[in-house]
């Protein structure tokens, strides 16, 4: 009987322990290190028919502008501004300038 009962309560734990394992996927919408763009924002940019702006360097998620590259706030989206840069358009923070994605 207690042979039994040891054997009920291992096969108990093994099979809990087991449900206990299952893991959890998230899956990111936006490739890593971008974020997700509203749709609103993405339109406005790549209607605008702004100057490209010359700049030395590479241009990629997280690099920060310089001041003298001018951006353009996007109406009605707080925290959205973009430039072209180097052809490309890209999306920016407006208070520090960082880019924080590139549309393509």
């Amino acid at each position: 009987m207690r042979k039994t009962m040891l054997a009920t309560a291992a096969v108990t734990l093994t099979v809990c322990s087991a449900a206990f394992a299952q893991s959890t996927v998230i899956v990111d919408p936006a490739p890593t290190g971008s974020i997700v763009l509203p749709g609103e924002v993405r339109t406005y940019v790549m209607e605008q028919q702004v100057p490209s702006v010359v700049y030395e360097g590479d241009v990629v998620v997280g690099t920060t502008l310089p001041e003298t590259v001018g951006i353009h706030e996007v109406p009605d989206m707080d925290g959205y501004a973009y430039t072209v840069v180097n052809n490309r358009r890209v999306i920016v923070e407006p208070q520090t300038h960082r880019v924080i994605q590139i549309l393509e």
